[in-house]
């Protein structure tokens, strides 16, 4: 089953944390020092912050997804659309380890689709896929 995914870069960590779990009525499931995840039922959605010297706002937006097969499918949707794509296998972001497609929208929101095999013990790498989706040339061994 599908999940909307949402990423906030937020200045202030606790106010973000406190603001977002009265709006939600829930804590988050997940609290570092500079993230927070939750992994809501009712609006299905996962909303993660972090305090990562990025501007504040929405940093992205996505679709997770329960199985390596679905993230395929997703995959290729992209492609099929004419989009550039951006693949990671087994990345660790976010405390947590995953395979990712990312892909800029004709309106140029970055989506990033994922799988999410495990946790991590580190936030990882805080690669910023270019807003082309593979840098200024679209090239690359991860773009397809």
């Amino acid at each position: 089953m599908k999940r909307l995914h949402m990423h906030v870069s937020v200045p202030d960590i606790d106010q973000a944390v406190l603001f977002y779990t009265t709006l939600f009525d829930a804590p988050p499931s997940v609290v570092k020092h500079d993230y927070a995840k939750w992994m809501l039922e009712d609006p299905r959605v996962n909303l993660a912050i972090s305090a990562r010297d990025r501007d504040a706002g929405v940093n992205h937006v996505g679709i997770q997804v329960d199985s390596a097969e679905e993230l395929a499918v997703l995959a290729s949707r992209l492609k099929a659309a004419g989009n550039t794509t951006f693949d990671q296998e087994a990345t660790t972001c976010c405390y947590a380890k995953s395979d990712k497609s990312w892909v800029t929208d004709t309106a140029g929101v970055r989506w990033e689709t994922f799988y999410t095999m495990g946790e991590a013990t580190s936030y990882g790498e805080d690669e910023v896929i270019p807003a082309s989706g593979c840098g200024t040339t679209g090239e690359g061994a991860a773009c397809q």
